[in-house]
């Protein structure tokens, strides 16, 4: 079996037509870091590869299926020592180049849709949380099992990301998907369900006997047979323009990191911790934005240097 730093990939012990990929970064809520994205890619590549396996459950280590990008270093970047750190997803270059955070971004992407272009049928298993980036992960997967009580979302719609994947409109039509867009909202699984979101959704103690219930069912059917029903599927959401949304939220996405809200939601962080700056983002008060967060981007940037946190 290959082996990751960030994730397992291997067959189900019961039934090898089965591959289980678990993401394995419990410590963290299983979130995303660098070597993540290309590790599921490879996983992925792997179990295509197995001419046994049929179908690919992808499941989360402890109690969250994925908390999304492991952005707390990458936002608090610079707060010890007062100089900011250069780095291509939150550049303090300016002009910042969106190219550049584009091909970190694109590449994450595709690593993820790895997910949704396998030949065999992929299955999200959602405990605790799939969030922000690990959203993006359950929803390049083909079908969704979720516990009742888990929560699905983007938080950070509402200032510092853009989806890049842009599933949530192909997944649950325009009007919930602005929904959740506008107000950075999660859903439980139950709800999930309800809205067509997720495939199935029971209590949390049964989330493994449903999950495995629905690979057991699917992995009898000939791997030929479930590729080209995939593909047809899969053709539909290409006609309809997954790809160039792709491209723009992805565009947009580093733009939101570089913009004068996203710039000071960085700014802040630093300043506060990333914690404190995620607080304000959820609870609903407004995000500064335009000459108002340029203006406290000049304050925190003067805290930040003088390296003065308040008590």
């Amino acid at each position: 079996m290959p082996e990751f730093s960030t994730l397992s990939v291997g067959h189900d012990a019961r039934n090898r037509r089965i591959a289980r990929l678990r993401l394995n970064r419990p410590e963290r809520l299983n979130a995303i870091n660098p070597p993540m994205p290309g590790e599921i890619r490879a996983a992925v590549e792997w179990a295509n590869a197995d001419e046994e396996v049929h179908v690919i459950v992808v499941e989360g280590e402890g109690r969250a299926f994925c908390a999304g990008y492991d952005l707390i270093a990458l936002a608090e970047e610079g707060s010890a020592s007062g100089v900011a750190i250069d780095h291509p997803l939150q550049q303090e270059k300016k002009p910042w180049d969106s190219m550049v955070d584009y091909a970190v971004m694109k590449r994450y992407t595709e690593d993820f849709m790895a997910l949704w272009r396998s030949a065999k049928p992929t299955i999200a298993k959602v405990q605790g949380y799939a969030v922000a980036g690990g959203s993006d992960i359950a929803l390049c997967c083909d079908l969704l099992v979720m516990a009742d009580d888990a929560k699905i979302g983007y938080m950070p719609t509402r200032v510092w990301g853009c989806p890049t994947t842009a599933m949530w409109t192909f997944r649950l039509g325009a009007a919930r998907a602005k929904q959740l867009m506008f107000t950075g909202d999660l859903i439980t699984g139950a709800q999930a369900a309800q809205w067509g979101l997720a495939n199935i959704a029971v209590p949390a103690a049964g989330l493994d006997a449903a999950c495995d219930a629905l690979a057991e069912r699917i992995s009898g059917v000939p791997r030929s047979h479930l590729a080209m029903h995939k593909l047809v599927v899969n053709n539909v959401m290409l006609t309809m323009g997954l790809e160039q949304a792709q491209t723009l939220a992805t565009v947009f996405d580093g733009v939101t990191r570089h913009n004068p809200e996203g710039l000071w939601f960085r700014r802040q962080a630093q300043a506060d911790g990333f914690k404190a700056a995620v607080e304000w983002r959820d609870s609903g008060r407004p995000i500064p934005e335009g000459d108002e967060a340029r203006a406290l981007i000049a304050e925190l940037e003067q805290r930040i240097g003088e390296g003065k946190r308040p008590a």
